[in-house]
């Protein structure tokens, strides 16, 4: 298949160009140093020389805190930006895999968010990306949104590089208790995607590993395994730790759709002990 990949230098993005030579589909990958996702004329560019028969779009604004300081942008960006990339893979003919975010929801719930849940972004970070996604849906028949949550990677800027950065260093750690999520290990990911794009069921997906976990749980998980048992944490609450983003307190997602297909990601412990066994072998 031919496949183009939007943001191939991310963090996703190079996992997934990766992932996807090795199973021999013809793969290239754009980011925003040759393409500004905004430029119709240069989407259009692209897609002229490389007719793809499937997008995978992961270029995105995905700081959350410098979403809700520019806002704007962000709607620029992660909606009208995804608006240019759907138009072109509908002039094209070209299927489209948009990468959404956990963030979409509230986290009112005490329930795992389900694939169908009703979306209520409480920042503009998660505005942008369901602005995205309903601009997928109402443009492109033949779509997969698949969203996940707490990213991390090898030699990626995310919550696990940072807390064993902060360790290492000496650097107090303060961590909230009420925020709780799924952490899904970006080659998983990569991987799930993959078998997903293989099977032609468009829709709706959750792709995360399975459980979940406060910010707080997951930082005392890194450090132990990383034979940092000894670094205190100091639990928070999310008031105490000011930012200007508020992100949802409880955003777990529930694999139903991809679980039906038989794509289930291991638990994020496995995930997050084959990361660090990889980081170390790496040393």
């Amino acid at each position: 298949m031919r496949i183009l990949i939007t943001g191939a230098n991310g963090q996703l993005g190079r996992a997934l160009y990766q992932r996807l030579q090795g199973d021999n589909h013809a793969v290239t990958g754009v980011d925003r140093d040759t393409i500004d996702i905004t430029d119709s004329l240069a989407v259009k560019a692209i897609f002229d020389a490389h007719h793809p028969e499937l997008v995978i779009h992961c270029a995105a604004l995905t700081a959350v805190d410098y979403c809700a300081e520019h806002p704007e942008e962000a709607l620029a960006v992660n909606g009208f930006g995804t608006q240019t990339v759907a138009l072109a893979c509908q002039a094209h003919g070209a299927a489209m895999l948009y990468v959404s975010t956990n963030e979409v929801f509230d986290g009112t719930s005490r329930q795992p968010y389900r694939e169908y849940d009703l979306p209520r972004p409480i920042n503009p970070y998660g505005y942008s990306k369901w602005v995205g996604e309903q601009i997928v849906r109402d443009l492109l028949a033949r779509h997969y949104i698949v969203r996940t949550s707490w990213l991390f990677s090898h030699g990626g800027r995310n919550f696990v590089q940072t807390i064993l950065r902060l360790a290492t260093q000496g650097e107090p750690l303060r961590v909230v208790t009420n925020e709780v999520g799924s952490p899904t290990y970006n080659d998983d990911l990569a991987a799930a995607i993959g078998q997903l794009i293989t099977t032609g069921c468009y829709g709706i997906y959750h792709l995360v590993n399975s459980g979940h976990v406060s910010r707080y749980g997951f930082a005392r998980h890194i450090l132990d395994l990383a034979g940092l048992a000894d670094v205190p944490i100091e639990p928070i609450a999310l008031a105490e730790y000011p930012r200007a983003s508020r992100p949802p307190e409880y955003a777990v997602l529930c694999n139903m759709a991809g679980a039906r297909l038989g794509i289930v990601l291991r638990p994020w412990q496995d995930a997050l002990s084959a990361f660090v066994a990889a980081e170390r072998g790496a040393e």
